[in-house]
């Protein structure tokens, strides 16, 4: 089987990871925080303490990490991906990130004869633990065909959206989607307890209807508890809105929704609860009403 090097093994990289390895593909990792690749490593995954010496002998590379500025480290540093795989390795970065940024990642693996694709995914730590996530994917086509049946290991969804940077630009469209629907079921479910009705009632009366939506369905009982574990950080969210914003700022495109909720969630930033769930933001809803 291809030999496997997997860089970021945080919320999702972690569980994502795992289902390789329960394939059994020959699995190379390595991370910032040894301990969180703790479990993996007891599950068969060989520790390297660079990412040079983790990525040198692989056919296929994937990263997930955090920042645009953490995947060009990754990727472009003297000990990173680009200067020190082997030409014909296959690279796909799955880390949310910048649309331009993942063309310039493709047209530095050409000159070193590898190939590159852009491969956010969705679905948040339920769908990374549960492999049904949707994965977006940019770049060559036929280098994607190489790919498909081991993605299948990790989503259920999985789709083509063109040349590099496709991808990326359609996780862009994705984090719009999301941020208008995590803010309508918060939104919901504060009217519900100003009208006095019981909000799990009304979650499990509008969530099998038009409104149907993943936050309802799953936010939205984590937000009734009063869970705010992170299935997907809140300073994650504001980097992805950010990002968003960014490249439709090139499109001289407003974006009314997005602007609002980022507003929110950056006030939430402020206030010291990055680590938190993105469900968190009724934390904003109920600040604003004080």
């Amino acid at each position: 089987m291809k030999k496997i090097a997997w860089i970021g093994t945080g919320v999702m990289g972690k569980a994502m990871a795992s289902h390789l390895l329960n394939a059994g593909y020959p699995l190379t990792i390595t991370t910032r925080t040894k301990e969180k690749a703790a479990e993996l490593i007891a599950n068969g995954a060989v520790w390297k303490d660079s990412t040079a010496d983790a990525v040198k002998d692989a056919d296929i590379v994937i990263t997930m990490v955090g920042y645009p500025k953490d995947v060009e480290e990754i990727y472009f540093g003297t000990n990173g991906i680009l200067n020190n795989v082997k030409p014909g390795t296959i690279v796909m970065d799955m880390t949310t990130s910048s649309p331009d940024l993942a063309v310039q990642l493709t047209e530095a693996g050409i000159d070193r004869q590898v190939f590159v694709l852009d491969a956010p995914v969705s679905g948040g730590d339920i769908g990374a633990r549960n492999a049904t996530l949707s994965i977006m994917v940019g770049g060559q086509r036929e280098v994607y065909d190489q790919v498909v049946e081991l993605l299948a290991l990790l989503g259920t969804n999985l789709c083509y959206m063109g040349a590099a940077g496709a991808g990326q630009h359609t996780k862009m469209a994705n984090q719009i989607a999301v941020a208008g629907s995590i803010a309508a079921c918060t939104e919901a479910i504060v009217y519900a307890k100003k009208a006095g009705i019981d909000p799990a009632e009304v979650l499990n009366a509008i969530s099998k209807g038009a409104a149907g939506s993943w936050q309802l369905s799953n936010n939205g009982p984590k937000i009734l508890s009063g869970d705010t574990t992170p299935g997907f950080y809140i300073h994650h969210f504001v980097k992805d809105m950010k990002l968003v914003q960014e490249q439709a700022a090139k499109f001289d495109q407003e974006l009314p929704v997005l602007t609002d909720v980022l507003a929110k969630y950056q006030m939430l930033l402020d206030e010291g609860y990055g680590l938190l769930g993105t469900q968190a933001l009724i934390k904003a809803y109920l600040s604003e009403e004080k």
